[in-house]
Protein backbone atom coordinates (compact mmCIF):
# COMPACT_ATOMS: atom_id res chain seq x y z
CA UNK A 1 0.00 0.00 0.00
CA UNK A 2 1.27 3.47 -0.78
CA UNK A 3 2.44 5.51 2.20
CA UNK A 4 1.30 8.70 0.44
CA UNK A 5 -2.23 7.85 1.52
CA UNK A 6 -1.26 8.55 5.11
CA UNK A 7 0.21 11.97 4.30
CA UNK A 8 -2.98 12.89 2.46
CA UNK A 9 -4.94 11.55 5.41
CA UNK A 10 -3.19 13.98 7.73
CA UNK A 11 -4.38 16.92 5.63
CA UNK A 12 -7.98 15.80 5.37
CA UNK A 13 -8.07 14.89 9.08
CA UNK A 14 -7.42 18.46 10.12
CA UNK A 15 -10.20 19.67 7.81
CA UNK A 16 -12.65 17.17 9.25
CA UNK A 17 -11.57 18.04 12.80
CA UNK A 18 -12.27 21.71 12.12
CA UNK A 19 -15.76 20.87 10.87
CA UNK A 20 -16.42 18.74 13.94
CA UNK A 21 -15.21 21.31 16.47
CA UNK A 22 -17.03 24.26 14.94
CA UNK A 23 -20.30 22.47 14.26
CA UNK A 24 -20.91 20.01 17.07
CA UNK A 25 -20.59 22.52 19.89
CA UNK A 26 -23.33 24.63 18.29
CA UNK A 27 -25.56 21.84 17.01
CA UNK A 28 -25.23 18.93 19.39
CA UNK A 29 -28.45 18.59 21.36
CA UNK A 30 -27.95 18.35 25.09
CA UNK A 31 -31.11 16.51 26.09
CA UNK A 32 -30.23 14.68 29.27
CA UNK A 33 -33.38 13.45 30.97
CA UNK A 34 -33.81 14.46 34.59
CA UNK A 35 -33.64 11.62 37.10
CA UNK A 36 -36.88 10.75 38.81
CA UNK A 37 -37.39 12.34 42.19
CA UNK A 38 -37.37 10.03 45.20
CA UNK A 39 -39.58 10.10 48.24
CA UNK A 40 -38.77 8.00 51.27
CA UNK A 41 -42.43 7.77 52.25
CA UNK A 42 -43.76 6.91 48.83
CA UNK A 43 -42.72 4.12 46.48
CA UNK A 44 -42.75 5.27 42.90
CA UNK A 45 -42.77 3.22 39.74
CA UNK A 46 -39.50 2.78 37.87
CA UNK A 47 -39.14 5.47 35.19
CA UNK A 48 -37.96 3.39 32.23
CA UNK A 49 -38.20 6.28 29.78
CA UNK A 50 -36.16 8.58 32.01
CA UNK A 51 -33.58 5.83 32.64
CA UNK A 52 -33.04 5.09 28.95
CA UNK A 53 -32.94 8.67 27.73
CA UNK A 54 -30.62 9.64 30.57
CA UNK A 55 -28.10 7.08 29.33
CA UNK A 56 -28.30 7.71 25.58
CA UNK A 57 -28.52 11.51 25.69
CA UNK A 58 -25.74 14.07 26.01
CA UNK A 59 -24.77 15.53 29.40
CA UNK A 60 -22.50 18.07 31.10
CA UNK A 61 -20.96 15.40 33.36
CA UNK A 62 -19.35 11.99 33.09
CA UNK A 63 -20.55 9.51 35.70
CA UNK A 64 -17.91 7.13 37.05
CA UNK A 65 -20.05 5.36 39.64
CA UNK A 66 -22.61 5.92 42.37
CA UNK A 67 -25.56 8.26 42.73
CA UNK A 68 -26.78 10.89 45.16
CA UNK A 69 -24.18 11.79 47.79
CA UNK A 70 -21.98 8.86 46.70
CA UNK A 71 -21.83 10.06 43.07
CA UNK A 72 -18.36 10.23 41.55
CA UNK A 73 -17.69 11.66 38.13
CA UNK A 74 -16.13 14.36 35.98
CA UNK A 75 -17.67 17.80 35.67
CA UNK A 76 -17.18 19.38 32.25
CA UNK A 77 -16.84 23.10 31.40
CA UNK A 78 -19.91 25.12 30.46
CA UNK A 79 -19.25 27.79 27.81
CA UNK A 80 -22.10 30.18 27.00
CA UNK A 81 -22.48 33.29 24.89
CA UNK A 82 -25.17 35.27 26.68
CA UNK A 83 -26.79 38.64 26.05
CA UNK A 84 -24.04 40.12 28.26
CA UNK A 85 -21.14 38.31 26.61
CA UNK A 86 -19.09 35.19 27.27
CA UNK A 87 -19.74 33.13 30.40
CA UNK A 88 -17.67 30.11 31.47
CA UNK A 89 -17.92 27.96 34.58
CA UNK A 90 -17.83 24.34 35.70
CA UNK A 91 -20.97 22.24 35.46
CA UNK A 92 -20.34 21.43 39.14
CA UNK A 93 -22.29 24.61 39.94
CA UNK A 94 -25.47 22.98 38.63
CA UNK A 95 -25.09 20.40 41.42
CA UNK A 96 -26.43 17.86 38.89
CA UNK A 97 -29.87 19.52 39.19
CA UNK A 98 -31.57 19.16 35.82
CA UNK A 99 -35.21 20.02 36.50
CA UNK A 100 -35.04 23.80 36.14
CA UNK A 101 -35.34 24.42 39.87
CA UNK A 102 -31.80 25.78 40.35
CA UNK A 103 -30.95 29.29 39.10
CA UNK A 104 -27.38 30.57 38.67
CA UNK A 105 -26.45 34.24 38.49
CA UNK A 106 -23.78 34.69 35.79
CA UNK A 107 -22.59 37.99 34.36
CA UNK A 108 -25.89 39.65 35.24
CA UNK A 109 -27.87 36.77 33.71
CA UNK A 110 -30.11 34.24 35.43
CA UNK A 111 -29.71 30.79 33.88
CA UNK A 112 -31.12 27.36 34.67
CA UNK A 113 -30.68 23.85 33.29
CA UNK A 114 -33.71 21.85 32.23
CA UNK A 115 -33.47 18.37 30.70
CA UNK A 116 -29.84 18.93 29.75
CA UNK A 117 -30.39 22.28 28.02
CA UNK A 118 -29.46 25.65 29.45
CA UNK A 119 -32.09 28.41 29.41
CA UNK A 120 -32.48 31.94 30.68
CA UNK A 121 -34.48 31.49 33.89
CA UNK A 122 -37.94 33.00 34.12
CA UNK A 123 -38.59 35.55 36.87
CA UNK A 124 -41.27 33.45 38.52
CA UNK A 125 -41.09 29.76 39.31
CA UNK A 126 -43.89 27.60 37.90
CA UNK A 127 -44.40 24.54 40.13
CA UNK A 128 -40.83 24.89 41.32
CA UNK A 129 -39.36 25.15 37.81
CA UNK A 130 -37.96 28.37 36.39
CA UNK A 131 -39.10 27.56 32.87
CA UNK A 132 -42.31 28.56 31.13
CA UNK A 133 -44.21 26.67 28.43
CA UNK A 134 -45.91 27.67 25.22
CA UNK A 135 -49.39 26.42 24.39
CA UNK A 136 -47.91 23.60 22.29
CA UNK A 137 -45.99 22.31 25.33
CA UNK A 138 -42.53 23.50 24.25
CA UNK A 139 -40.29 25.53 26.58
CA UNK A 140 -40.85 29.24 26.01
CA UNK A 141 -37.62 30.42 27.66
CA UNK A 142 -34.94 31.76 25.34
CA UNK A 143 -31.49 30.15 25.35
CA UNK A 144 -27.92 31.48 25.25
CA UNK A 145 -25.59 30.08 22.58
CA UNK A 146 -24.17 26.94 24.12
CA UNK A 147 -20.59 25.96 23.24
CA UNK A 148 -20.12 23.70 26.27
CA UNK A 149 -17.74 20.74 26.29
CA UNK A 150 -20.34 18.02 26.82
CA UNK A 151 -19.83 14.25 26.92
CA UNK A 152 -20.20 14.00 23.16
CA UNK A 153 -17.84 16.90 22.44
CA UNK A 154 -15.27 15.50 24.89
CA UNK A 155 -15.45 12.07 23.24
CA UNK A 156 -15.13 13.58 19.76
CA UNK A 157 -11.99 15.45 20.84
CA UNK A 158 -10.65 12.26 22.43
CA UNK A 159 -11.31 10.18 19.31
CA UNK A 160 -9.75 12.81 17.04
CA UNK A 161 -6.59 12.92 19.16
CA UNK A 162 -6.44 9.10 19.33
CA UNK A 163 -6.93 8.65 15.57
CA UNK A 164 -4.37 11.33 14.73
CA UNK A 165 -1.83 9.68 17.02
CA UNK A 166 -2.55 6.22 15.55
CA UNK A 167 -2.36 7.24 11.90
CA UNK A 168 0.64 9.53 12.28
CA UNK A 169 2.45 6.71 14.10
CA UNK A 170 1.58 4.24 11.34
CA UNK A 171 2.65 6.76 8.67
CA UNK A 172 5.98 7.14 10.43
CA UNK A 173 6.35 3.34 10.49
CA UNK A 174 5.78 3.20 6.73
CA UNK A 175 8.43 5.86 6.15
CA UNK A 176 10.97 4.11 8.36
CA UNK A 177 10.21 0.57 7.20
CA UNK A 178 9.77 0.94 3.45
CA UNK A 179 9.82 -2.44 1.72
CA UNK A 180 9.66 -4.30 5.05
CA UNK A 181 6.87 -6.39 6.52
CA UNK A 182 4.40 -4.46 8.72
CA UNK A 183 4.95 -4.65 12.45
CA UNK A 184 2.90 -3.93 15.57
CA UNK A 185 0.07 -1.44 15.12
CA UNK A 186 0.97 -1.19 11.44
CA UNK A 187 0.25 -4.90 10.92
CA UNK A 188 -3.15 -4.54 12.63
CA UNK A 189 -4.32 -1.53 10.62
CA UNK A 190 -2.98 -2.49 7.18
CA UNK A 191 -5.65 -5.16 6.49
CA UNK A 192 -8.38 -2.68 7.47
CA UNK A 193 -6.92 0.04 5.26
CA UNK A 194 -6.57 -2.40 2.38
CA UNK A 195 -10.16 -3.46 2.99
CA UNK A 196 -11.36 0.14 2.65
CA UNK A 197 -9.26 0.57 -0.49
CA UNK A 198 -10.03 -2.72 -2.25
CA UNK A 199 -13.63 -3.35 -1.13
CA UNK A 200 -15.00 0.19 -0.86
CA UNK A 201 -12.95 2.76 -2.77
CA UNK A 202 -11.89 0.91 -5.90
CA UNK A 203 -15.23 -0.77 -6.76
CA UNK A 204 -17.14 2.52 -6.43
CA UNK A 205 -14.58 5.08 -7.61
CA UNK A 206 -12.51 3.10 -10.09
CA UNK A 207 -9.17 4.58 -11.07
CA UNK A 208 -10.12 7.89 -9.41
CA UNK A 209 -10.13 6.40 -5.93
CA UNK A 210 -6.80 7.77 -4.63
CA UNK A 211 -7.81 11.42 -3.93
CA UNK A 212 -10.78 10.20 -1.87
CA UNK A 213 -8.98 7.54 0.18
CA UNK A 214 -8.03 9.96 3.00
CA UNK A 215 -11.66 10.97 3.55
CA UNK A 216 -12.99 7.42 3.32
CA UNK A 217 -10.38 6.17 5.78
CA UNK A 218 -11.08 9.06 8.15
CA UNK A 219 -14.85 8.63 8.20
CA UNK A 220 -14.61 4.82 8.46
CA UNK A 221 -12.27 4.82 11.44
CA UNK A 222 -13.97 7.78 13.12
CA UNK A 223 -17.38 6.08 13.04
CA UNK A 224 -16.03 2.66 13.99
CA UNK A 225 -13.93 4.04 16.86
CA UNK A 226 -16.85 6.01 18.33
CA UNK A 227 -19.28 3.13 17.80
CA UNK A 228 -16.97 0.90 19.84
CA UNK A 229 -16.34 3.57 22.46
CA UNK A 230 -20.09 4.04 22.89
CA UNK A 231 -20.41 0.37 23.91
CA UNK A 232 -18.02 0.89 26.84
CA UNK A 233 -20.25 1.67 29.86
CA UNK A 234 -17.60 3.55 31.83
CA UNK A 235 -15.29 6.54 31.33
CA UNK A 236 -13.92 7.41 28.76
CA UNK A 237 -16.71 5.52 27.03
CA UNK A 238 -20.48 5.77 27.59
CA UNK A 239 -20.99 8.78 25.26
CA UNK A 240 -23.48 8.12 22.48
CA UNK A 241 -21.63 10.11 19.77
CA UNK A 242 -22.82 8.33 16.62
CA UNK A 243 -26.29 8.03 18.14
CA UNK A 244 -26.51 11.82 18.11
CA UNK A 245 -28.36 13.14 15.05
CA UNK A 246 -26.22 16.32 14.95
CA UNK A 247 -23.05 14.23 14.57
CA UNK A 248 -24.43 12.05 11.79
CA UNK A 249 -25.86 15.10 9.98
CA UNK A 250 -22.41 16.75 9.92
CA UNK A 251 -20.77 13.55 8.65
CA UNK A 252 -23.40 13.24 5.91
CA UNK A 253 -23.01 16.95 5.09
CA UNK A 254 -19.28 16.46 4.48
CA UNK A 255 -20.08 13.66 2.01
CA UNK A 256 -22.67 15.93 0.37
CA UNK A 257 -20.17 18.80 0.04
CA UNK A 258 -17.54 16.53 -1.54
CA UNK A 259 -20.13 15.09 -3.93
CA UNK A 260 -21.40 18.54 -4.91
CA UNK A 261 -17.98 20.14 -5.35
CA UNK A 262 -16.44 17.22 -7.24
CA UNK A 263 -19.46 16.50 -9.46
CA UNK A 264 -18.52 16.66 -13.16
CA UNK A 265 -20.56 17.93 -16.09
CA UNK A 266 -22.10 14.50 -16.71
CA UNK A 267 -23.34 14.36 -13.11
CA UNK A 268 -24.96 17.80 -13.31
CA UNK A 269 -26.22 17.07 -16.81
CA UNK A 270 -28.02 13.98 -15.52
CA UNK A 271 -29.71 16.16 -12.87
CA UNK A 272 -30.70 19.18 -14.95
CA UNK A 273 -31.07 17.42 -18.29
CA UNK A 274 -32.02 13.81 -17.47
CA UNK A 275 -31.97 11.31 -20.38
CA UNK A 276 -35.75 10.92 -20.58
CA UNK A 277 -38.36 12.05 -23.14
CA UNK A 278 -38.82 15.83 -23.16
CA UNK A 279 -42.31 15.64 -21.72
CA UNK A 280 -40.96 13.86 -18.62
CA UNK A 281 -38.20 16.40 -17.95
CA UNK A 282 -40.39 18.84 -15.96
CA UNK A 283 -41.18 15.95 -13.62
CA UNK A 284 -37.75 14.34 -13.45
CA UNK A 285 -35.66 17.47 -12.87
CA UNK A 286 -37.31 18.26 -9.47
CA UNK A 287 -37.04 14.57 -8.56
CA UNK A 288 -33.31 14.54 -9.35
CA UNK A 289 -32.72 17.75 -7.38
CA UNK A 290 -34.68 16.34 -4.45
CA UNK A 291 -32.59 13.17 -4.68
CA UNK A 292 -29.41 15.20 -4.13
CA UNK A 293 -30.60 15.93 -0.60
CA UNK A 294 -32.29 12.63 0.24
CA UNK A 295 -29.00 10.74 -0.15
CA UNK A 296 -27.15 12.53 2.67
CA UNK A 297 -30.37 12.55 4.73
CA UNK A 298 -30.54 8.77 4.42
CA UNK A 299 -26.88 8.53 5.45
CA UNK A 300 -27.47 10.59 8.59
CA UNK A 301 -30.71 8.92 9.68
CA UNK A 302 -29.50 5.36 9.00
CA UNK A 303 -26.43 5.67 11.22
CA UNK A 304 -28.27 7.59 13.96
CA UNK A 305 -31.23 5.20 14.04
CA UNK A 306 -29.24 1.97 14.07
CA UNK A 307 -26.83 3.02 16.81
CA UNK A 308 -29.56 4.55 18.97
CA UNK A 309 -31.82 1.51 18.53
CA UNK A 310 -29.02 -0.78 19.70
CA UNK A 311 -28.47 1.21 22.89
CA UNK A 312 -32.20 1.41 23.61
CA UNK A 313 -32.61 -2.34 23.13
CA UNK A 314 -29.80 -3.21 25.57
CA UNK A 315 -31.08 -0.74 28.18
CA UNK A 316 -34.65 -1.98 27.76
CA UNK A 317 -33.55 -5.56 28.46
CA UNK A 318 -31.80 -4.42 31.62
CA UNK A 319 -34.91 -2.49 32.67
CA UNK A 320 -36.92 -5.73 32.68
CA UNK A 321 -35.41 -6.45 36.11
CA UNK A 322 -36.95 -3.27 37.54
CA UNK A 323 -40.20 -3.52 35.60
CA UNK A 324 -40.99 -6.99 36.96
CA UNK A 325 -39.40 -6.09 40.32
CA UNK A 326 -38.02 -9.60 40.58
CA UNK A 327 -34.45 -10.87 40.68
CA UNK A 328 -35.63 -14.10 39.06
CA UNK A 329 -35.81 -12.18 35.79
CA UNK A 330 -32.23 -10.93 36.17
CA UNK A 331 -30.38 -13.95 34.66
CA UNK A 332 -32.57 -13.95 31.54
CA UNK A 333 -32.43 -10.16 31.22
CA UNK A 334 -28.65 -10.02 31.59
CA UNK A 335 -28.13 -12.96 29.21
CA UNK A 336 -30.08 -11.28 26.41
CA UNK A 337 -28.48 -7.90 27.15
CA UNK A 338 -25.01 -9.46 26.82
CA UNK A 339 -26.10 -11.30 23.67
CA UNK A 340 -27.38 -8.09 22.05
CA UNK A 341 -24.23 -6.30 23.26
CA UNK A 342 -22.09 -8.82 21.39
CA UNK A 343 -24.17 -8.28 18.27
CA UNK A 344 -23.63 -4.54 18.72
CA UNK A 345 -19.88 -5.15 18.36
CA UNK A 346 -20.58 -6.43 14.85
CA UNK A 347 -23.08 -3.64 14.18
CA UNK A 348 -20.43 -1.07 15.13
CA UNK A 349 -18.25 -2.28 12.25
CA UNK A 350 -21.14 -2.82 9.83
CA UNK A 351 -22.49 0.71 10.29
CA UNK A 352 -19.05 2.22 9.70
CA UNK A 353 -18.75 0.07 6.57
CA UNK A 354 -22.22 1.03 5.27
CA UNK A 355 -21.70 4.76 5.81
CA UNK A 356 -18.30 4.62 4.08
CA UNK A 357 -19.40 2.50 1.12
CA UNK A 358 -22.47 4.68 0.49
CA UNK A 359 -20.29 7.79 0.68
CA UNK A 360 -17.95 6.22 -1.86
CA UNK A 361 -20.92 5.27 -4.04
CA UNK A 362 -22.37 8.80 -4.02
CA UNK A 363 -18.98 10.36 -4.76
CA UNK A 364 -18.37 7.77 -7.49
CA UNK A 365 -21.69 8.67 -9.16
CA UNK A 366 -20.61 12.32 -9.15
CA UNK A 367 -17.16 11.80 -10.69
CA UNK A 368 -18.01 8.96 -13.09
CA UNK A 369 -17.21 9.65 -16.72
CA UNK A 370 -19.85 9.34 -19.41
CA UNK A 371 -20.04 5.86 -20.97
Amino acid sequence: MKSEHFFNLKKISFAVIFAFLTTFSALAPQAMAAPAATDASEKKEFDIKGFIFHHIADAHEFTFWGSGDSWKGLYLPVILWTDNGLVTFSSREFQRVDDGSLVLEKNGQRITRYHGKIYYASDVADKGHYVQYDEDGSVANSRPLDFSITKNVFTILLSVIALLWIFLSVAKSYRNRQGMAPKGLQSFLEPLILFVRDEIAKPNLGHKYEPYMPYLLTVFFFIWFNNMLGLVPFFPGSANVTGNIAVTVVLAAITFIITTVKGNKYYWGHIFNPPVPWWLKPLMIPVEIFGMFTKPAALAIRLFANITAGHILVLSLICLIFIFNSMSVAPVSIFFAVFIGLIELLVAFIQAFIFTILSALFIGMAVEEHH
